[in-house]
């Protein structure tokens, strides 16, 4: 899915909550790297990626439920005019999905070394034949459902959510919230931004005890 190489997880076992996790920055990752065919759309409205964030709060839930309710009124060929509208474009994309200009605008190529060097030591890179840079949303999502599913320790995910997630995800919520297009996008966003905070808070509580 991602241009991070991130796939082949270790069978470890996973309690609910974490599993809730990868499950859900999988679907984010898979939503933001290119539309949703139908099958996904059919999948997610019924509910079979497992409701994701039911016991993470009432805003949480709301905003999965806004994702299905989205996909349930979703014509495929409407999403993938919106995706390519918001993200590609013709000539510069309403929205980049690129991080490294959200998290550090007067300095991306730093923050893109950073994460090459970083990923590198996870023992994780690029794919063949992937033209996505490392920075792409849906590889970040990707290296922290890969982090969950491989047993990383909550430092170790705390500290590549804070460096490389959350400062550029959530500026990238807002201008898919403010991009002209977007309609479906919409919905996604509000998910990312809600499940993104509750990592945030979650991760914060973890480091006080």
């Amino acid at each position: 899915m991602s241009d991070t190489g991130a796939e082949g997880a270790a069978e470890i076992s996973l309690d609910p909550e974490d599993r809730a996790r990868a499950n859900l920055y999988g679907v984010i990752g898979r939503l933001f790297y290119a539309p949703a065919d139908p099958n996904m759309l059919a999948e997610i409205s019924r509910g079979e990626q497992g409701d994701e964030g039911q016991d993470h709060g009432s805003g949480l839930v709301a905003a999965w439920r806004g994702v299905q309710e989205a996909c349930r009124n979703a014509y495929p060929a409407v999403v993938r005019q919106e995706f390519d509208s918001l993200f590609i474009g013709v000539g510069k994309a309403q929205v980049s999905p690129y991080l490294s200009g959200y998290a550090e605008p007067m300095a991306p190529d730093r923050f893109l070394v950073r994460l090459r060097d970083q990923l590198g030591a996870f023992g994780l890179g690029r794919r063949e034949k992937v033209f996505e840079v490392e920075d792409h949303v849906s590889g970040i999502c990707d290296v922290m459902r890969w982090l969950i599913e491989n047993g990383h320790g909550l430092a170790e995910q705390k500290q590549f959510f804070e460096n490389f997630a959350y400062r550029g995800v959530l500026p990238l919520c807002v201008a898919v919230q403010n991009a002209p297009s977007a309609s479906f996008y919409k919905w996604v966003a509000a998910l990312t931004w809600s499940f993104f905070e509750i990592e945030k808070t979650a991760f914060e509580m973890a480091g006080t005890e």
